[in-house]
């Protein structure tokens, strides 16, 4: 759900990651037609990192 926000309205994604100041930025960013593409490029990698994370820590509670 959160790859097609990242694509869709991609400066949404950083405010359900808890990163609000990358997000309007990214949403500066978006208001330009040109921009749009880079603006989803940069939340599609922020939302795999995130996960990236998310699962590192899991792992580090669990082991």
């Amino acid at each position: 759900m959160r790859l097609i926000l990242a694509i869709i309205l991609p400066f949404l994604v950083f405010f359900t990651i808890g990163r609000p100041f990358q997000g309007l930025f990214c949403l500066i960013l978006q208001i330009t037609l040109i921009g749009w593409i880079p603006a989803a490029i940069w939340a599609v990698y922020a939302l795999s990192q995130y996960e990236t994370d998310k699962k590192i820590s899991q792992a580090r509670r669990v082991g």
